[in-house]
C-alpha cells in the first residue's frame, strides 16, 4: 500500500482513540469486576495478580503486556504484514502505558454489568483497530494468520483458547470472576464478529440474463471469479443463468449493489458461508 498521509492519520487516530478506550475499560470495568478478558490483555492482569499475591510484587502492566507480545508480533511481522504489525505494536505501546498512567474509575459493583458492558466496550475497541487494518495484540494477531491461512473465521478458536487463562484464574482466586470472566469474553467476541467481517464470507448466487457482465461487475469490484450454470425458469420456462461466486461479507453489499446496477432485474439470493475449502483470494496486508 502506497504512503499517504491522510491513510496514516486515520489509522493513528483510530489506534489512539482505541488505545484510550481499551485502557479506560480496563482500568474501570475490568479491574472493578476482578475480570480476565483474555488473550494477552487477560494473561498480563493474571500475572499481575498472581505476582502481588505470591510474590507481593506489583508489575508495570505496559512491561508484561509488551513482553507477551513478542511472539504474536513476530508472527504478525512475518506472515502478516509490516505496516500492519507496525501500528499493532503503537497500540500495544499506548495501551500499556496509559493503563499504568491513568486513575481508575468505579461505574458499578454489579459484576454482570460490568461483564456485559465492558465486553461490549473491549470488542468496540478491537473492532475499531482491526476495521482501520491494525490490531490490539496479543491472540488477535493469531486469530488474523489463522484466518489467512485456514480460510475460517478463527474468533471463536480464540475464546476456547482462553479458557486456561480462565482455568488458572479459578483456581488462584475463586471460580466467580473467573465465570464471570466469560460472559465479558463472550460478548466481546461477538462484537468483533458483528463489526468485524473481513474474514467472514458469503455466497451469493444470481440469477441474471447478463451473466458475463455480471461476472465482470463481480471481478472488478472484489477481485472474485465466479461460476454460471445454465437453468431454466419454472414459471415461462425460458433459459435463464445462475451465476455463483463466494465473497468477503463486508464486501457482499458492494458486490450486490454493482450487480443491481448492471441488471437491475437480477434475483440475487445471499448466503452465510459456514466454511470454505479451495483457493479465495484475500486483500494482502501491508
Amino acid at each position: 500500500m502506497p504512503f499517504s498521509w491522510k491513510d496514516d492519520f486515520k489509522i493513528i487516530l483510530a489506534v489512539c482513540v482505541a488505545s484510550v478506550i481499551m485502557a479506560l475499560n480496563i482500568n474501570t470495568f475490568v479491574q472493578t469486576g476482578g475480570l480476565y478478558p483474555g488473550g494477552a490483555t487477560g494473561l498480563t492482569i493474571l500475572i499481575q495478580r498472581l505476582s502481588e499475591k505470591f510474590l507481593d510484587i506489583h508489575l508495570s502492566f505496559a512491561v508484561v503486556n509488551f513482553l507477551l507480545n513478542m511472539i504474536p508480533i513476530y508472527i504478525g511481522f512475518r506472515y502478516i504484514g509490516k505496516r500492519f504489525t507496525l501500528y499493532s505494536c503503537l497500540m500495544i505501546v499506548l495501551t500499556g502505558l496509559l493503563t499504568d498512567l491513568l486513575p481508575s474509575y468505579i461505574i458499578t459493583y454489579d459484576v454482570l454489568l460490568i461483564s456485559i458492558f465492558g465486553g461490549i466496550i473491549n470488542g468496540f475497541a478491537i473492532s475499531l483497530c482491526l476495521r482501520m487494518d491494525t490490531t490490539s495484540g496479543g491472540t488477535d494477531f493469531i486469530a488474523i494468520y489463522l484466518s489467512r491461512k485456514k480460510g475460517i473465521d478463527s474468533w471463536n478458536l480464540i475464546l476456547y483458547f482462553n479458557v486456561v487463562i480462565l482455568l488458572i484464574a479459578g483456581f488462584s482466586f475463586g471460580w466467580d470472576k473467573a465465570l464471570y470472566s466469560i460472559f465479558f469474553q463472550y460478548t466481546t467476541t461477538q462484537v468483533v464478529q458483528m463489526l468485524y467481517k473481513r474474514y467472514q464470507k458469503k455466497t451469493l448466487f444470481i440469477v441474471t440474463d447478463n451473466p458475463v457482465k455480471v461476472c465482470e461487475v463481480i471481478y472488478e469490484t472484489s477481485r472474485h471469479g465466479a461460476t454460471i450454470l445454465k437453468g431454466e425458469g419454472s414459471f415461462h420456462h425460458n433459459e435463464r443463468s445462475l451465476v455463483y461466486s463466494v465473497v468477503s461479507s463486508d464486501e457482499s453489499k458492494k458486490v450486490v449493489d454493482a450487480v443491481r446496477e448492471v441488471d437491475p432485474h437480477s434475483f440475487i439470493n445471499t448466503v452465510k458461508t459456514q466454511e470454505l475449502a479451495g483457493l479465495f483470494y484475500q486483500r494482502p496486508t501491508q
